[in-house]
């Protein structure tokens, strides 16, 4: 039997990203039809980054082949890390005996479990990626990395407006920068049911943007 799992986030009004939403038109009132507007940064809620995002010249979302961004996925899983763990490269090896090249590495923390990504705890207090681990998933020759956690340490201090050099956030310096696409900020891979599956990211298709909201979907045969 089929199963098709939502892992992506709701997009609703969020301390780090405000939302403009209004609407036009109430049904409720008597109104032929209701339009809803919305607005908010690409690079909020479930989004895909693109090369252009730190690299000048690089391409953008729309110039990203889809099958970078869909296909065989392994689940390497992390749940049940401690907070404020550095994910080294060796907990990425143990986890990822699955992984083959050409994969979609899905890094399965659970971490909105812990805290609800509309806390600053979410932020502040998750695990993070290390260059080596990023360097280590490089050299498996993957396509793409998937998150469900805030995976570079500097993230937390844009919370404040820090702004940290870009080598300090090691999955974009050093996965990104060398084309692996960034699928960031899924949610729900705890209802993913093996080590294997199908994933589905797709963006929007905003000509010449550095990302583009996705809903992301996980396809099980």
């Amino acid at each position: 039997m089929t199963r098709i799992v939502d892992l992506s986030m709701p997009i609703e009004d969020h301390f780090r990203w405000p939302v403009e939403r209004s609407q036009k038109g109430d049904l409720e009132a008597g109104d032929v039809y209701q339009i809803t507007r919305l607005g908010w940064v690409v690079h909020g809620f479930t989004h895909v980054d693109s090369p252009r995002h730190i690299v000048a010249g690089g391409d953008t979302t729309s110039e990203i082949a889809l099958d970078r961004m869909v296909g065989a996925a392994a689940v390497l899983d992390l749940s049940g890390i401690a907070p404020l763990t550095e994910i080294t490269a060796g907990m990425i090896a143990e986890a990822a005996g699955h992984l083959e090249a050409n994969d979609i590495a899905i890094l399965k923390t659970c971490w909105e479990t812990v805290h609800d990504p509309k806390t600053p705890e979410f932020w502040t207090e998750s695990p993070y990626l290390s260059a080596e681990a990023c360097h280590w998933l490089l050299a498996r020759g993957i396509k793409a990395l998937a998150v469900d956690f805030p995976q570079d340490y500097p993230i937390r201090g844009l919370l404040d407006g820090q702004q940290a050099p870009i080598t300090d956030f090691v999955s974009h310096d050093i996965l990104l920068r060398n084309g692996v696409i960034l699928i960031e900020y899924l949610t729900n891979l705890g209802a993913l049911s093996g080590p294997r599956t199908t994933l589905f990211a797709l963006p929007l298709k905003i000509p010449n943007s550095d990302g583009a909201p996705a809903r992301v979907i996980a396809y099980e045969a």
